[in-house]
């Protein structure tokens, strides 16, 4: 049974940083999803653990870095420049199959149980 340990959610201030953790074993490609309160969940982030290639949302791109450390079987997501709007539950997602998509919730097998991001203004 796969399983994804998210860990490192919390509260933080507007402008300030949160280093997300995802630890998982055997899994070639990784993201990062959200969900906001009332929101549909949206893509954030994802990274092939063998190319190391990484995608980006448009919403994030410039504040938030995907990276992985394979001998931990660890994929981070370092987000810096957090506002408000950034508050969400973020997923750990993973796939062991090959797919050509990289954002949609339908291109991941596996998800994590989720951690809580709160960015105070």
């Amino acid at each position: 049974q796969v399983q994804l340990v998210e860990s490192g959610g919390g509260l933080v201030q507007a402008g300030g940083s949160l280093r997300l953790s995802c630890a998982a074993s055997e899994l070639t490609f990784m993201g990062w999803f959200r969900q906001a309160p009332g929101k549909e969940r949206e893509f954030v982030a994802a990274i092939s653990r063998i190319s190391g290639r990484t995608y980006y949302a448009d919403s994030v791109k410039g504040r938030v870095t995907i990276s992985r450390d394979n001998g931990k079987n660890t994929v981070y997501l370092q987000m810096n420049s957090l506002k408000p709007e950034d508050t969400a539950v973020y997923y750990c997602a993973a796939r062991s199959r090959v797919r050509l998509g990289v954002s949609g919730q339908d291109d991941y097998d596996y998800w994590g149980q989720g951690t809580q991001v709160t960015v105070s203004s």
